[in-house]
């Protein structure tokens, strides 16, 4: 079995492998400052769930965008797996970074160029809807070309709640109607619609800007909210970064 994680701002995202197929998935918050152990309590109580064996891992990978917490997860695969992960980076994910800077692209935006290209072998723009929503163009000669990042709509809804006096916190959805009758219906369309505008708007000028229309993937735990009310986004793959990295190993492991 092969374990992959993706260390995200608020979540951590795991998988586990048996060959190509993904037998198992799981969502963890992302808690700054627990230690090694901590993390491999967690880990070992979700092995005991799923009634997996630890032994029977044979390799881990992992992308990270929350660099205090690397040390930590590399720490619990060696002290509690036994197993060194492989940590993936621009130089060991396989891909072609037409950036000035390639160590500036996090780790899973390359995660999932990576993924996509592997699927569609295709010029492509995937959206990742996570805390941040990121939009990543890949070449048709799959090389990463850079993208767009804006705040995510958890991170408006958590402001709106925290800094100002009378809205509450609200449910994330599609709404109805885009004139909502109160508080929590209007709320709920401005962030739907707001930021569905928000994708569609930046896939369009993405678009003009290449000259050509790509194949638009998106993935996050979003992902499916916006893939029917978009006019752009084709498909919504969710385990799309954990695929990745499961590519990524393999392709190191050769």
């Amino acid at each position: 079995m092969l374990l992959a994680i993706d260390i995200g701002n608020t979540h951590t995202v795991i998988g586990l492998f048996e060959g190509e197929r993904l037998i198992k998935n799981f969502r963890i918050g992302t808690k700054r400052g627990r230690t090694a152990d901590e993390y491999g309590i967690i880990f070992l109580q979700l092995f005991h769930i799923w009634r997996l064996e630890v032994n029977n891992l044979e390799g881990a990978v992992i992308s990270c965008v929350v660099p205090e917490l690397l040390d930590a997860f590399v720490e619990l695969h060696l002290r509690y797996f036994y197993i060194e992960p492989l940590v993936v980076d621009h130089e060991k994910a396989g891909i072609t970074i037409l950036l000035e800077n390639p160590k500036e692209v996090g780790a899973d935006r390359i995660v999932n160029a990576v993924a996509g290209y592997e699927l569609y072998r295709d010029a492509l723009i995937i959206v990742d809807l996570g805390t941040a929503i990121t939009f990543d163009y890949v070449t048709e000669r799959g090389e990463y070309a850079g993208g767009v990042i804006a705040p995510g709509v958890t991170v408006a809804l958590d402001a709106l709640f925290h800094r100002t006096s009378k809205l509450p916190k609200v449910e994330l959805r599609r709404p109805e109607r885009v004139i909502g009758r109160d508080t929590v219906s209007g709320m709920q369309s401005g962030l739907f619609y707001g930021y569905l505008s928000l994708i569609d708007g930046v896939v369009e000028r993405m678009i003009k800007e290449i000259g050509r229309k790509p194949r638009v993937i998106a993935t996050g735990g979003l992902a499916g909210l916006f893939e029917g009310p978009s006019a752009f986004i084709e498909k919504a793959i969710p385990d799309l970064t954990l695929q990745g990295l499961r590519m990524i190993y393999e392709r190191n492991m050769q």
